[in-house]
């Protein structure tokens, strides 16, 4: 058994972004994601709506949209939010839901999943940024919680080593909605070459396929003008 037979794959922020086209690959691969967002995903696509700035809560969805399922192949932690600007200007309970859903909303989730993933000696796959490497200014809820997506990630995988694959995606700047709404001095200029979703997607499946016992411990893919890394 495996992802491509009918196992089911976790996926969190599936609704939009990489999420989406993580569960888009998923599915043109022959795979059953099964999604937790705020947001309600593609039509037909298994979900759960949950806020996973709430632990406890995505831990529930967790239990709840895998209660049928013995066998869990993956779980990709792909949800992220972001807070632009000065760490004075921001308001404390906006700067910590940047780290609740990033950091804490990913452990919450790979916590609750960890005994389904120990059975079928599963894969797990987090989502940091260009900025878990490299700080830049007005970013310090960001660039905390990717920071610490690494240490977690890495932490993980020695935690893990022979169970559970663990795989840490380091992608670079994306062309999705994850910029809209900011002031302009934090949008990607015009000219800015940015990934496709769908091919930083293309590297989930890429760790994914991997044969048992051989894993891809890390991977960073970004445009290659990326101005954060390395």
């Amino acid at each position: 058994m495996g992802w491509r037979d009918g196992e089911a794959v976790l996926v969190t922020g599936g609704a939009s972004g990489l999420g989406a086209a993580i569960v888009d690959r998923i599915i043109r691969g022959g795979g059953r994601p099964v999604v937790l967002d705020r947001a309600v995903p593609a039509a037909g696509i298994e979900h759960v709506m949950v806020d996973l700035a709430d632990g406890r809560a995505a831990e529930r969805a967790v239990d709840d949209v895998l209660a049928a399922d013995e066998r869990l192949a993956a779980v990709i932690c792909a949800a992220g939010t972001d807070a632009c600007g000065a760490l004075a200007d921001i308001d404390g309970v906006v700067w910590e839901r940047v780290i609740q859903v990033n950091l804490l909303g990913t452990a919450a989730v790979i916590r609750a999943a960890l005994p389904r993933l120990q059975a079928t000696g599963g894969r797990v796959i987090t989502v940091a940024s260009t900025l878990g490497l490299r700080a830049v200014p007005d970013a310090t809820a960001y660039c905390a919680s990717k920071f610490g997506v690494i240490g977690f990630t890495r932490a993980l995988a020695t935690e893990l080593a022979g169970a559970v694959g663990v795989t840490l995606l380091v992608p670079g700047g994306m062309d999705t909605a994850f910029f809209e709404g900011r002031p302009a001095q934090y949008q990607p200029p015009p000219d800015a070459k940015l990934n496709r979703p769908d091919d930083v997607a293309a590297a989930v499946v890429f760790a994914l396929d991997q044969p048992p016992g051989c894993e891809v411990r890390e991977l960073v893919i970004c445009p290659s003008s990326e101005s954060s890394w390395p």
